[in-house]
């Protein structure tokens, strides 16, 4: 199923960098007045550079697995909008205050491909077209599920989800005094919020838009708290297992920053078995839908056992 679920994946990585290319060319939208020549090449540059689209994807799966008759192209907006939100994040990250970041996705960060300036303006942009996209009639008819959308994304990328964990972070390495090193609690509760935040509201925002039940929905929440700690995971073993080549970003970056992880804290082994655990439990809370929920089940391997 590995090679089968790659395949699909890299599938609909195709399909979804042709939306967020209609989505960023230079045509100014109603409302708008001019889209600047350089910041649309930059947010180009910081959003059609590959990647896996896991986020994207999952929201996809979700709602197509809760509702068969949903296609691609109807939940597009949707996509691409955490997407934005996803490569905002990425572009913030990478930017000199912050983690200073050369190589992104074996290309230049946008700071260096361009400059400072442009790198925190795509940021901005990319974080409120995320927006502007869920809030556009396209992304749905009902404007119930679209505002519920924007707060699902608002909520996840915000104070107390993805900015929030960069914030502790960023204090976890010392930036603003010495302080306690942060325990295995701290650890989760950081990773949580910087990582697993985005990767949960991707569950939930396709179990909204597939018309999800009560049960339903905390099903696809628990399942994306589930993938988005086995992401973080996965993520500390191969800062200490793989190479900058394999990865296309520099590596064993955690322990030159002075990070805790739970790699550092538990070891390889353990956090390789807690993998294992979290594969399994993913993988139960899809049994109601059989057969059918196999990609979802195969995204949450494939997340545990990446090698990139």
């Amino acid at each position: 199923m590995t090679a089968a679920f790659e395949a699909a994946l890299a599938d609909f990585a195709r399909t979804l960098e042709a939306g967020l290319t209609a989505r960023l060319d230079a045509t100014p939208r109603a409302g708008e007045i001019a889209r600047p020549e350089r910041l649309l090449a930059a947010m180009r540059h910081a959003v059609l550079a590959g990647g896996k689209r896991l986020r994207p994807f999952l929201l996809t799966e979700v709602a197509r697995l809760l509702d068969p008759g949903l296609t691609v192209k109807a939940l597009m907006s949707a996509a691409a909008a955490i997407e934005c939100l996803h490569c905002y994040s990425l572009v913030h990250d990478d930017l000199p205050a912050m983690d200073d970041d050369a190589l992104r996705r074996g290309r230049p960060t946008v700071h260096v491909a361009y400059d400072e300036a442009t790198a925190i303006l795509v940021g901005d942009g990319l974080l409120t077209l995320a927006f502007d996209l869920l809030a556009d009639p396209g992304c749905h008819p009902d404007p119930a599920i679209r505002a519920a959308l924007v707060l699902d994304l608002a909520r996840a990328g915000g104070l107390g989800g993805m900015v929030g964990g960069q914030m502790l972070d960023l204090a976890a390495e010392g930036r603003f005094g010495e302080g306690t090193a942060p325990d295995e609690t701290d650890i989760r509760k950081l990773q949580a919020m910087k990582t697993g935040a985005l990767i949960r509201a991707a569950t939930v925002m396709g179990a909204r838009l597939g018309g999800a039940s009560e049960e339903e929905m905390r099903r696809f929440e628990r399942f994306g708290d589930i993938v988005g700690l086995a992401f973080q995971l996965a993520d500390d073993l191969l800062d200490v297992t793989a190479t900058e080549s394999e990865m296309g970003k520099a590596v064993a970056k955690d322990a030159a920053h002075g990070k805790g992880t739970l790699v550092a804290r538990l070891g390889v082994d353990a956090v390789r078995a807690e993998l294992g655990r979290l594969v399994t439990e993913a993988t139960n809370l899809l049994a109601p839908w059989g057969p059918r929920s196999e990609t979802l089940a195969a995204a949450a391997r494939f997340v545990a056992e990446r090698r990139r």
